[in-house]
Parts: C-alpha cells; sequence; structure tokens
C-alpha cells in the first residue's frame, strides 16, 4: 500500500480539497475554502498546513481572513443557503474564545439545515502540558474542554485525539454535510499537539472524491395516500417552505399549482418560489404573512406543506389552519410527520412528479377566491411602496425597485424581516435572502459575504438595522480586504424598534429598547446616543453614501449599485404605516400585572391554538 507521510493538519487539508458533490449530474467542489482566524492552537497545525500549500485565491483550498469567530460561520451559511446546500466552507478556529465563538453560528446553521465545516483547535490529546491556556480544566473529567459546547448545536460532533481516526471522522463528516435531511453544522474538534503529529497516511485517501447527493423517491403507497387525501379536498393550500429552493422545484410547485389551482403560500425560506404575480401566489403565510394567504389557510380543508418544517411562524403558533388536514412533502421524515400528516418522505422535486390527480381540481370559486385576495393585497403593497415619508415600507419599496432583476436582499433579524415576507416582490427563488430560522443579529453582513461569494454575478443588498449593525459590522472589512462588493443599507432607527413594539403589546414598557442615554432620573430615557453608524462603516474601509429622504436614497442606491467597491447606504426612517399583522405569535404574558390588557389578549388568542393530534 502506498502511503504518504504528512501532519494530521496537512492530512486535513489535502483531503479536504479533493471533495466534490454531485446532483442531477452537475459536479462541484463541496469545500470552497478555509475561512479563519488563527491562535496558538491551530497556527502551528491547520495555519502552517495551509500556508505550505500556498492558500492562495487560486489554491484548491484557499483561505480567507474573517474578523470574528461567529460571523466566518455565517459567511458560510450564507453561501452554503445559497448554492442550494451543495457547497460550503470550512472554519476554523484556536480552542477558547475563538471555538466558543462559533457555536452561535453552529446553532444558525444547523437549525436551518445548512452545511457548514468547523474545524476548531482542542487541548492536548496527551495532556502533557496541562493546564493549557484557555483549558476549561473540568473536575468531572479530564476528556471535556470548551468545545464540547458545539456537541448540541452539531449534527455531527467527533474529536480527532489519534491521527489513526481521522480518516474515519472526515467520512462521516462529509456524509452529513451531503445529506439533505441530515445536515447542518458538522465539527471536527482538533486538539492542538495532535494535528502537528506525523502518520503515514494511504494515498488513497487524498484521492478525488465525489459525494453525490440523492433525491429521494417517496414510497408509492406514500403517494396513492396523499393523492386520495387531496382529491377529496376542495379548498387545499400549498405551503411551500425552503425545501421546494433546495430541490429546485419551483418550476414544478408552479406546474402543479396551476394544473390544479391550488393557491401557494410561501414561509421565509420559500420566498420566491413563485412569482408575486403567478395566478396561484398568495405570497407570505403566518404571522409574518399577508393578508390573503392567511385569510385562504384559515378556511383550507387541506394543507399540502412542501418542504417546511412548520415554525410557529408559519402556524402563527398552530392558530393559523383551522380544522385542516395536513399532506406533507419533506425530504425529512421528522417534518414530513408533523400535524399527524399524510407523510411524503422525498425530495420535493420528486415528491410533485409522482401527484398524478388525473385531471383533478380544486372548486373553481376557491381558486378565484385566492387570485382576487392576492389582487388586493398587491394593491396594498403599491400603496405602501408609494409612501412619501421615509418609512419602512417606503425605504423597501425603493430598494425592491432598484435591486431588480438580479439583486438578492440579505436581512435576519428585527421588523425587517416581517415587512419583507409581506412586502418584498422577489424576482426569482435566490433573490430573496432571510434568515429567520434562528433570526440572528449579526447574521446580515457576514451572511451577504457568503451570497456574493456564491453569487458573484448578482448585485447584494445587505438589509441591516442598526442594532443588528452594532453587533457585528466587522465583515465590512473582510469584504474590503478581498475587494468583494456588497451595498450594505444600514437603516437607522434608533434602537430595537420590532422587540420595541412587542415590549409595549405585553406590558414591558419598551424597557431597554431605545438607544438613549441615561437620565437624570435613572432610566435610559435620555438623549440619543451620539453615535455616527455611517462614519463607522467608513472607518472599516466601505464607501459611505447617507441619503435623507427618498429621492437622495433612489440616487444613493442607484449610485451604489454601480460601484465596484463595498458600499455603506445610511439612512434614518422615522415611524409610519406598515402592513397589517393578521395572524397571532404565541409571546408568553405575564399573568400578574398593573395593566391586565395584555394578558387578557393573550388568553383570548391561546383559546385557538391546535394541538394537531
Amino acid at each position: 500500500m502506498t502511503t504518504i507521510r504528512l501532519t494530521v493538519a496537512q492530512a486535513l487539508v489535502r483531503f479536504l480539497a479533493e471533495q466534490w458533490s454531485e446532483r442531477d449530474g452537475v459536479e462541484q467542489r463541496l469545500i470552497e475554502g478555509c475561512i479563519g482566524i488563527f491562535g496558538h492552537g491551530n497556527v502551528a497545525g491547520i495555519g502552517q498546513a495551509l500556508a505550505e500549500r500556498g492558500a492562495g485565491l487560486g489554491d484548491p483550498l484557499p483561505y480567507y481572513l474573517a474578523r470574528n469567530e461567529q460571523a466566518m460561520v455565517h459567511t458560510a451559511a450564507g453561501f452554503a443557503k445559497t448554492r442550494n446546500r451543495l457547497s460550503t466552507f470550512a472554519c476554523t478556529t484556536s480552542i477558547g474564545p475563538g471555538a466558543t465563538n462559533m457555536v452561535t453560528g453552529a446553532a444558525l446553521a444547523t437549525i436551518n439545515r445548512l452545511p457548514v465545516l468547523l474545524l476548531p483547535g482542542d487541548i492536548f490529546a496527551t495532556r502533557a502540558a496541562g493546564v493549557v491556556l484557555q483549558e476549561l480544566e473540568d473536575p468531572r473529567s479530564y476528556d471535556v474542554s470548551v468545545n464540547d459546547c458545539l456537541r448540541p448545536v452539531s449534527r455531527f460532533f467527533d474529536r480527532v485525539n489519534r491521527p489513526e481516526q481521522l480518516p474515519s471522522a472526515l467520512m462521516a463528516a462529509m456524509r452529513v454535510l451531503t445529506d439533505p435531511a441530515e445536515t447542518g453544522a458538522v465539527t471536527l474538534a482538533l486538539p492542538q499537539d495532535v494535528q502537528v503529529e506525523a502518520h503515514d497516511w494511504p494515498a488513497e485517501l487524498f484521492e478525488r472524491r465525489v459525494w453525490h447527493v440523492a433525491r429521494p423517491v417517496p414510497d408509492s403507497a406514500a403517494v396513492a395516500r396523499a393523492v386520495e387525501a387531496i382529491k377529496k379536498s376542495r379548498r387545499p393550500l400549498i405551503v411551500a417552505g425552503g425545501g421546494v429552493v433546495y430541490s429546485e422545484a419551483w418550476e414544478e410547485l408552479a406546474a402543479f399549482a396551476a394544473a390544479h389551482g391550488v393557491p401557494v403560500g410561501e414561509t421565509q425560506a420559500g420566498k420566491g418560489v413563485l412569482p408575486h404575480d403567478h395566478p396561484c401566489a398568495l405570497g407570505s403565510i403566518g404571522h409574518t404573512g399577508t393578508a390573503a394567504a392567511n385569510a385562504m389557510a384559515r378556511e383550507a380543508d387541506l394543507v399540502i406543506g412542501v418542504g417546511t418544517r412548520y415554525t410557529d411562524f408559519t402556524t402563527a403558533s398552530r392558530t393559523l389552519f383551522g380544522d385542516a388536514r395536513f399532506v406533507n412533502l419533506n425530504v425529512t421524515a421528522f417534518d414530513a410527520a408533523k400535524h399527524a400528516a399524510v407523510m411524503l418522505v422525498g425530495d420535493a422535486r420528486e415528491g410533485l412528479a409522482l401527484l398524478d390527480l388525473d385531471g383533478w381540481r380544486a372548486d373553481p370559486a376557491w381558486t378565484s377566491r385566492a387570485a382576487e385576495l392576492s389582487r388586493d393585497w398587491q394593491e396594498r403593497v403599491s400603496a405602501l411602496y408609494a409612501g412619501e415619508a421615509l418609512t419602512q415600507p417606503a425605504v423597501l419599496g425603493v430598494l425592491n425597485d432598484v435591486a431588480g432583476r438580479d439583486g438578492v436582499v440579505v436581512n435576519a433579524a428585527g421588523s425587517m424581516p416581517g415587512d419583507l415576507h409581506k412586502l418584498w416582490r422577489a424576482s426569482d427563488p435566490k433573490a430573496y435572502h432571510v434568515e429567520y430560522g434562528f433570526s440572528c443579529m449579526g447574521y446580515e453582513i457576514a451572511g451577504g459575504l457568503g451570497v456574493k461569494m456564491a453569487a458573484p454575478e448578482r448585485e447584494v443588498f445587505v438589509l441591516v438595522g442598526d442594532g443588528s449593525y452594532l453587533m457585528m459590522a466587522q465583515e465590512i472589512a473582510t469584504a474590503v480586504q478581498e475587494g468583494i462588493k456588497l451595498v450594505v443599507v444600514l437603516v437607522d432607527n434608533n434602537g430595537f424598534a420590532s422587540i420595541g413594539g412587542l415590549s409595549e403589546s405585553v406590558g414591558a414598557r419598551r424597557l431597554g429598547t431605545s438607544y438613549r442615554m441615561r437620565s437624570s432620573s435613572g432610566g435610559l430615557d435620555g438623549d440619543r446616543l451620539p453615535v455616527d453608524l455611517a462614519a463607522n462603516a467608513a472607518s472599516l474601509g466601505a464607501d459611505v453614501l447617507r441619503a435623507c429622504d427618498l429621492t437622495s436614497l433612489r440616487a444613493a442606491l442607484l449610485k451604489a449599485r454601480e460601484a465596484t467597491a463595498t458600499t455603506v447606504v445610511h439612512v434614518e426612517t422615522v415611524p409610519g404605516p406598515g402592513p397589517d399583522t393578521t395572524a397571532w405569535w404565541d409571546v408568553p404574558t405575564a399573568e400578574v400585572s398593573a395593566d391586565p390588557a395584555p394578558r387578557e389578549k393573550y388568553d383570548q388568542a391561546k383559546r385557538a391554538q391546535r394541538p394537531y393530534l
């Protein structure tokens, strides 16, 4: 057997450079590069291995320097989502705070079912140099390190304590990364002494390896049960989720809906699977849904879930779908089984193709009513977009227009995901990128960087509020360093506007939601903070444009679109009317309060919850 003598880190780097994924006959690199920050726990191992290979952009495993470990995982997740989970990045950090910083990013990736590979350094496997700097020193066990925080938020976790363990760990990691039903964050913890240890590796470990991403087909008996349930319905409704996008099944979904007259509501992850003017398109559904979709949801007798995991926002905390029954098509059995549904476990595109309904159509009156409600909603959107003041909907209207057909809007947290879900007119499924599984403040700029790296031909518009910006703006410097152009629309409303409104509704009186100086009374209700976020963005290397009204906003966005460098457009919004919320969200409210009204409203809404048993 031919062997090659390398360190564990060198073997790891060489292996990753030879991994490919394939679906529908198209191959792409599975690991497009390595994003990292080096410390004592990985610089002599993975750092040395990357440096020895050159690690330039021309290298099979190029290296990118990030500014924050959480952010690098967000970048990898944004990249993977844009590439339909067929490619991702490896992320490496030292042991200690670098590793634990990745926990939030790992949680986001796993909750959103996005493949990312995490390679944190770890404490010495030999324990010869204890107590090591940044070692947890758990008195219950010597085999615990801070990296164990990553276990519950990883789909696969392994600690490579011996060189001989690396091949099996790598193969398991690649399997999970390419499994559409199991994917998420994958963590290989690498003790710093093991990283630099030499071993004779079988040469076949470094051969080009292709991982075939399956399109599982639902069981024929299950298909028959689903067809029977659909044919019995008169008022069916499709709920389209992210699985439609990752399966690239949007054409099949559009054809199915049109052929059978079934209206379609979209989750956050499924937004854009139908053009907003498609005859069956109802737009967004759930707590952040349109009035059209939610009205139809309440009257539907059957819900056909395609690639959705039914979050509480989608179901309005289980109050939206009345007495409807469910047929669920999902690649994951766990999700297909939800709501006591007729289960179709399989790929969205393959499953839709198997649903032969033999000319069946929904009640014509039902289909016609859906189209009418959709038209009414679009008129509402146009009215909100046409506002003259710098309200958030008016800002979105200008941005939607400037973004055009090749634009991608990126967002994650605050009030904007709700407004975007209801209002944004997406040109295609990849024009809308809102992370709402974890709704992680700080995702936007780092995630937008990953989107642009995955789709350099598109204009990426990162929409970020001031609260989220202050949590994680550092990757502007990374974008500038790499010459990766983003348009960052920084919406400044002086605090946490979304939570402010929620706080008021549950009786918490907007406590801690405004950016104000502490006043003489002791509260955070003094003057506005003297913070200049536009100047901060400029200090990170971005070009900055300031907008003071809708006319100057449009001019700034058009200029930023034509620019070749990362540009931040700063705009301060004003309060104003927004799209109505027509569905509930379960936010537990104090049973005892000086103001009993919030709890009374909560108790009344709670009565409509359905157990789905």
